[in-house]
């Protein structure tokens, strides 16, 4: 451990000068640093070796080959107080609780087991990370997926793996391949010590993928170093966040989708990399400057500016065209030894481009301009002077924008004809109005960087960078002043212009896709509507209003269609009141697309006359986005065959009500139509950010496997379309599943799709009973005749008839990984099975925790705090538990309100109808949605539970607001947000 310590410190140093030193010291300083790392650390892995030595005399045979799987002869005693120390042990979190750790290692005589424990990983996992190895040193975990006394995997793997059961399908993996942090689940967390994050990526570069993601995301280096392993391992956002709290620091989903964003940037830059580097090698253009150059770069745009003159097809830049002039040397004695340059021996009047003095001087400067432009010291302190000075964006309209536009067009890019902003202060809608301006030939942008900073960089320059190692006469200073202003107009501020528009552009796409994203969670987990008889209405004009009566349980009872606006309302009034008391159906869900306003309002007034008395008929809106897409679409063919398509559509919107994820899950996130900007921005980053919410949403909902459809089990993390078709088919083939062990059996359905998805699907226990009492009772088997025969059966038969035996933890959130801790806490707190769910248990819970806290508890456990957390919501909540109802449900209205109704000052409720990067639109009822700038959405008018990162709100969401202004030709309503309901 020591050891560990010194290699840490060692890293540390030789980080920070790597970066601080130019771009030609890096060439030779890069071998001479890695030599000297490793002089000092190979002595000190021969130290544990010394050690064991006279440790394990007499029992040499005992131990054999360290790198041998096979070697399971273990001093029990020993392992067992190492593994107790290990428990009883504070997580490692800091350096400091590593000298801790180390100190009471060394202190309880067991010496062999720590010496074993750091050594054992080394020959048997050659290709593993050095990380991996210290991770596993400075915090072990506890290993097997149900027997928690097992010591730790990084003390004895072999141990760990024989005492599996044979059906695990959780831990089956071999240990080179599986993580620490999945061979331990009920483990403390493998924090990272600080600056230990060597991390080997597929491509290589010269800078470490973990450090340069903590820089990006603001997070802590040893959790992008656990987050990685994890995506590593093939691991889903929902199953992290659920199951693997501890290692991610408590990391929300939406945080886990922006870091693997930028872990998939990062490695994309490391391949487009490498697969120039093996291009410009082919064309034997490469050398080592270049090489170095090409391994530094960290974003696209600094690659295109390093590679840009080696490209296919390019005709060379300048200073290439210099070079082959034989002008490089004279441009590096220059610098060197300025005092020996005789620009005069170099002019051949029959060679172009060296027949005069000044097109000598012009090639010199070129040359120097290049060099200049490409080294990594000059780049970054032009790019920290900018950090500091004024630098602003620019649009303006376009000169031929009028002529090929529509004016229409042209109008709604009024505010940015004569635009300037701070690159540092501008607002990310800002950014994508700009782009699109500038896409369609309207707006003229650019990026402005003020003459003081021009100033300073050549003052720099000269005075340290790229001054003269001698005297220079003043002709040739004027030449090196000439490069210095050459580079940074051609060369620099064009770069840097790239740059900025680049990661503008980047940061606004994200902010939009993330807010795509929250809006699509809010819509996806709005309150359903369960246990009632729902009208559907497709709204429309000439072809009529399509009718859709669905049961509570989804079922179409009738359609139909009806002409409300075209002369002939009162006679479908008598059709609507007979289908309404025929159905007794109460509830009218209305679309919001075509003849919405009409057909709200002559519901609103047939509902004000009391004319469906008896009944008590209220109606919503609904959003029908997406719904005509869905309604031609396969799966509604499938679901729905022989029905008119815009009948589906009629279906699709009751359906939403009744509830709102299995609905919306049927058809493309991105005809929701909840997001800004969503057709200008990254489509594969679009699709990827909303196919994750979906499947994050679909998971902590949660399914019952036996009465889903196909298309909502596709959404369940681990699980696709065709390990869904597989699970639907066994469904039908063998009947419902009788726990989750079954789900071993269906076709594609490995250890880690089973691993991800085990703890997101439900098998309701009363189902269940109902199922095997009826396939007892058709079946005329007894239970003594089934006993009988199971005792005849080998013990393979047995262990198979085993996985029949319901489970009541399957109808729970709690992970099959954690049944052994789950039952122990239930002996522990003195509960039974049948009390999950029940206020009993509850009761019991808070008694025992109430005399014993929940640390505590769980150390007794030898859990983590969060594993417990998990069991205890799962033992809790009841079995009809369902995390949707604490969001917002629709919002049904019996009367209507008009915009001229609306006057200043009016306090209104509304719901949220969409959220933006400016401000959030809500329906306040008058067929227009109101605005809320952005400005009013402070945290002082929120609530507790809906603060957010982002301060934002989400569709669905009741506040209540204050009319601000009313512009009826504008049809624009500018509301206060006064607070959320």
């Amino acid at each position: 451990m020591p050891s560990l310590r010194k290699r840490v410190k060692i890293q540390a140093e030789n980080a920070e000068p790597k970066d601080e030193c130019s771009f030609f010291s890096e060439l030779s300083s890069g071998s001479e640093e890695d030599n000297k790392e490793d002089s000092i650390w190979e002595p000190q892995k021969k130290v544990p070796r010394n050690r064991r030595q006279p440790a394990s005399k007499g029992s040499k045979r005992k131990q054999g080959p360290r790198a041998k799987k096979s070697s399971q002869q273990v001093d029990d005693e020993s392992k067992d107080v190492a593994v107790k120390e290990e428990l009883n042990s504070p997580v490692a979190i800091v350096d400091a609780d590593l000298e801790e750790k180390s100190h009471k290692l060394q202190t309880t005589k067991t010496l062999k087991t720590a010496a074993k424990k750091q050594k054992k990983p080394v020959p048997r996992a050659k290709k593993r990370l050095k990380v991996d190895e210290e991770t596993s040193q400075a915090s072990p975990l506890e290993g097997g997926g149900s027997n928690v006394e097992t010591p730790s995997t990084s003390a004895c793997g072999n141990v760990c793996k024989k005492e599996e059961s044979e059906d695990s399908f959780t831990f089956g993996q071999s240990p080179v391949k599986r993580i620490r942090t999945e061979s331990c689940p009920q483990g403390r967390p493998a924090r990272v010590p600080d600056g230990v994050s060597d991390i080997k990526e597929e491509v290589e570069m010269n800078w470490d993928v973990v450090q340069v993601l903590s820089e990006r995301t603001n997070i802590e280096p040893w959790v992008c170093a656990n987050i990685i392993r994890l995506f590593n391992d093939d691991n889903t956002i929902p199953f992290i966040v659920r199951y693997r709290k501890e290692l991610i620091n408590n990391l929300d989903a939406d945080f886990l989708r922006e870091v693997r964003q930028t872990l998939d940037e990062l490695r994309d830059v490391a391949k487009k990399v490498h697969s120039r580097i093996q291009k410009i090698k082919k064309e034997g253009k490469m050398s080592e400057c270049l090489l170095q150059a090409l391994l530094n770069c960290k974003t696209f745009e600094e690659l295109e500016h390093v590679s840009a003159p080696y490209k296919m097809g390019s005709k060379g830049t300048k200073a290439q065209r210099a070079k082959q002039l034989g002008l490089e040397g004279a441009a590096w004695t220059l610098l060197e030894n300025p005092g020996q340059l005789n620009l005069l021996s170099y002019i051949k009047p029959d060679v172009k481009g060296l027949s005069e003095l000044n097109d000598i001087e012009t090639g010199v400067q070129h040359i120097l301009a290049d060099m200049i432009a490409k080294d990594k010291d000059t780049l970054d302190f032009i790019r920290g002077l900018c950090k500091h000075r004024y630098i602003c964006i620019q649009s303006s309209l376009a000169k031929v924008s009028s002529k090929k536009v529509n004016e229409k067009e042209v109008d709604k890019f009024q505010l940015y004809q004569n635009f300037s902003c701070n690159i540092r202060t501008i607002h990310h809608h800002q950014i994508l109005a700009i782009n699109r301006g500038e896409n369609l030939k309207i707006l003229t942008v650019k990026v402005n960087i003020s003459d003081g900073v021009k100033n300073e960089f050549c003052r720099w320059c000269i005075q340290n960078r790229w001054r003269p190692r001698g005297f220079a006469r003043p002709e040739l200073m004027k030449i090196l002043h000439n490069s210095l202003d050459d580079s940074f107009k051609r060369l620099i501020v064009p770069l840097l212009c790239r740059e900025f528009r680049a990661k503008l552009t980047s940061d606004a796409e994200k902010q939009s896709v993330m807010m795509f994203g929250q809006n699509l969670r809010q819509l996806l987990l709005t309150s359903p509507v369960p246990g009632r008889t729902l009208m559907g209405v497709d709204p429309g004009y000439k072809h009529g209003c399509k009718l859709a009566i669905i049961s509570p349980t989804s079922q179409i009872l009738h359609t139909d269609v009806v002409y409300l606006h075209c002369g002939q309302g009162f006679r479908e009034a008598e059709k609507i009141k007979r289908l309404l008391l025929h159905f007794n159906c109460r509830t009218v869900v209305i679309g919001n697309g075509t003849a919405c306003r009409e057909t709200e309002a002559y519901f609103a007034d047939l509902i004000m006359k009391n004319y469906f008395a008896p009944l008590d008929v209220v109606y919503c809106i609904v959003s029908e986005a997406g719904a005509s897409i869905y309604s031609v679409s396969p799966e509604a063919n499938k679901e729905m065959p022989g029905l008119d398509p815009n009948l589906r559509s009629a279906v699709s919107i009751a359906r939403r009500v009744q509830d709102p994820l299995a609905e919306l899950v049927k058809f493309d996130p991105k005809h929701i139509g909840v997001g800004m900007y969503q057709h200008d921005v990254s489509q594969t980053l679009l699709k990827a950010t909303l196919d994750s919410v979906v499947e994050e949403c679909v998971s902590f909902v949660g399914v019952d496997i036996n009465i889903c459809s196909e298309v909502l089990l596709r959404h369940i993390a681990g699980l696709n379309a065709n390990r869904a078709k597989n699970i639907i088919e066994w469904r039908e083939k063998n009947g419902p599943f009788i726990n989750r062990e079954q789900l071993k059996k269906v076709k594609g359905l490995g250890p880690k799709s089973f691993q991800q998805c085990a703890g997101f699907v439900r098998i309701n226990q009363d189902y269940i009973r109902t199922f095997c009492s009826q396939h007892t009772d058709s079946s005329g088997q007894s239970q003594e005749t089934a006993m009988v025969t199971n005792e005849k059966l080998g013990k393979k038969k047995n262990k198979a008839d085993a996985t029949l035996i319901p489970n009541p933890l399957d109808q729970t959130c709690i992970h099959p990984e954690s049944y052994d801790i789950a039952v122990r806490f239930l002996s522990f707190i003195g509960g039974t099975m049948c009390e999950i769910g029940k206020p009993e248990m509850q009761q019991k819970i808070n008694v025992s925790l109430g005399k014993e806290g929940i640390e505590e508890t769980a150390e007794r456990l030898q859990t983590t705090v969060h594993t417990l957390q998990v069991i205890i919501d799962g033992l809790s909540q009841p079995k009809t538990f369902d995390i949707r109802t604490d969001f917002d449900k629709p919002d049904f209205k019996r009367s209507i309100v008009c915009l001229e109704d609306l006057q200043v000052g009016t306090v209104l409720t509304g719901k949220v109808e969409n959220a933006t990067l400016f401000g959030v639109f809500v329906d306040i009822g008058v067929g227009k949605a109101g605005l809320i700038p952005i400005r009013f959405i402070t945290e002082a008018k929120l609530s507790k539970t809906k603060r957010r990162r982002s301060l934002g709100l989400g569709p669905g969401e009741k506040v209540e607001v204050k009319v601000l202004n009313v512009d009826i030709p504008r049809s624009r309503i500018s509301l206060d947000l006064l607070r959320v309901l």
